[in-house]
C-alpha cells in the first residue's frame, strides 16, 4: 500500500518514536510532583516549550500544550469569547474552516454570540477586504486558517492581519496553522497573530498533544479546570512523552521545511497536470496552494466509492478532513466555493509527504486511470 493521507496523520519520525519510548521508560514521574524525578520531568517540559517557541519565533511562556489541535482551536475561540464577552460578542471566521473552528463558532452562536461566516472566492481564497468589512468595535476575535485542510488553498494572512488591526486594534487574530507549519513559512509577528494552533501528528510527531501560541497579554477563559497546569489555562497532568516528542517534530519539520517544499512541489504539480488532463475530473487545488495537497472531484460519483477502488489498487487516499470523512454529505468547503452538490460529494484528497517519490506518483497516476475507467464502465453498464 502507498499512503497518500499525510494531511490526516503523518508517520512519525524514527527519532520521535525513539524519544517518546525513552521518555516513557525513564521519565514516568508526574511533572507536578515535588520530588527530584518530578522536577526532572518538569525540566523536560520546560525545555520542550523553549524548543517550540524558538521554532515559532516567540517566547517560551507564550507556548501552551494541549491534547491536540482540536482542543487548541476550541480554547482559542471559546476561551477568547468567554474572556472578552464584556467587550463584545461578535466573532468572524470563514466558511472554509476546520470543524473544530467552525463548530466552536456554531456552538457560541447558539449561546448568544453573533458569528459572521465570510465566504471565499471561487478559488477558495479569502478576500482580506471581506474580513475587514465585517470587523466592528464589538468584534473580539477573527479566526482564519493558514492552509485549507481539504483543498490546500493558502490564505493571505499578512494582509488579513493588517486589515483587521487597522479597523480594530483590540480584535484578536487566531490562525489555525495545522496544515501550514512545516510546509510553508510561519510568520506570526508579520501576520499580527495573537493565537496560533499547531498539530504535531501532522508534522511526523506523536498524537495526543497539541500546541497553542497565546501572545503575551492575551487573556483566555480556561475550558478545562482542576489544576494550575499550563499557567492555569489547561488543567491535567501533562503528557510528557508526547510533549517532548512533539518538540522534536516541531524542530525537525521546521528545519527541513525548505527541502521538503523543494521535494513536494514538482510531485504536486505533476499530479495537478495529470488530473487536469483526465476527462470527467474537476481540479479543486491550484499550483499556488500548499505543496502537499491535491484535491479533485469526480462529479456524479461519491468520493468514498473512488477512494475504496483506489485502495483496492494499493493507494490510500481520503475524501476530505479526517474529522468529517465518514459523513455522507457534500463537502461544506466545496459548496462554499460554488461547486454543485455532485462535485461536492465526489471529492478526493491526495496529500503527499517526504517519503514519496516520482515513481510513487507514477503508480498513483496509473491507479487513478484504472479506477476511473473501471467506475465509468460500471456506470455505463448500469444505464
Amino acid at each position: 500500500m502507498l499512503y497518500w493521507d499525510y494531511a490526516a496523520a503523518a508517520p512519525p519520525y524514527d527519532e520521535v518514536v525513539q524519544t517518546v519510548e525513552q521518555i516513557m521508560r525513564l521519565h514516568y514521574a508526574n511533572p507536578s510532583s515535588l520530588h527530584r524525578a518530578g522536577g526532572e520531568a518538569e525540566r523536560l517540559i520546560r525545555r520542550a516549550r523553549e524548543v517550540c517557541a524558538a521554532a515559532l519565533g516567540v517566547q517560551p511562556q507564550e507556548i501552551l500544550f494541549t491534547s491536540g489541535a482540536t482542543e487548541s482551536n476550541n480554547l482559542a475561540i471559546k476561551g477568547a469569547a468567554l474572556a472578552l464577552q464584556s467587550r463584545g460578542r461578535h466573532i468572524i471566521t470563514t466558511e472554509l474552516e476546520h470543524p473544530s473552528v467552525y463548530e466552536s463558532c456554531l456552538q457560541l452562536q447558539k449561546l448568544g454570540w453573533e458569528i459572521t461566516f465570510v465566504a471565499p472566492e471561487s478559488t477558495g481564497v479569502i478576500d482580506p477586504a471581506r474580513i475587514a468589512a465585517a470587523v466592528r468595535q464589538d468584534t473580539v476575535l477573527v479566526s482564519v486558517m493558514h492552509v485549507n485542510n481539504e483543498i490546500g488553498t493558502v490564505q493571505p494572512l499578512q494582509e488579513i492581519g493588517r486589515q483587521i488591526k487597522a479597523v480594530n486594534r483590540r480584535t484578536l487574530f487566531h490562525v489555525d496553522g495545522v496544515q501550514g507549519y512545516g510546509k510553508l513559512e510561519t510568520r506570526l509577528k508579520e501576520w499580527q497573530a495573537d493565537l496560533y494552533s499547531l498539530s504535531p501528528h501532522k508534522i511526523r510527531g506523536p498524537r495526543g498533544t497539541g500546541i497553542l501560541y497565546v501572545r503575551e497579554g492575551v487573556t483566555l477563559f480556561p475550558l478545562i479546570t482542576g489544576g494550575s497546569h499550563e499557567g492555569g489555562l489547561r488543567a491535567g497532568t501533562e503528557n510528557l512523552p508526547a510533549i517532548v516528542g512533539s518538540a522534536k517534530a516541531v524542530r525537525m519539520s521546521g528545519e527541513q521545511r525548505p527541502e521538503l517544499n523543494e521535494h513536494l512541489v514538482p510531485l504536486r504539480n505533476r499530479l495537478l497536470r495529470f488530473i487536469s488532463g483526465m476527462p470527467g475530473l474537476m481540479l479543486n487545488s491550484r499550483e499556488d496552494g500548499a505543496p502537499h495537497i491535491v484535491h479533485f472531484s469526480y462529479p456524479g460519483m461519491k468520493g468514498e466509492v473512488l477512494a475504496r477502488k483506489l485502495e483496492e489498487l494499493g493507494m490510500t487516499v481520503s475524501t476530505r478532513s479526517a474529522c468529517s470523512s465518514r459523513l455522507a454529505k457534500p463537502s461544506r468547503i466545496l459548496l462554499s466555493m460554488g461547486r454543485d452538490a455532485s462535485a461536492a460529494l465526489g471529492g478526493i484528497r491526495i496529500s503527499l509527504g517526504d517519503c514519496h517519490t516520482e515513481a510513487d506518483v507514477v503508480q498513483l497516476e496509473q491507479a487513478l486511470l484504472t479506477a476511473v475507467q473501471s467506475l465509468k464502465k460500471a456506470q455505463g453498464g448500469m444505464k
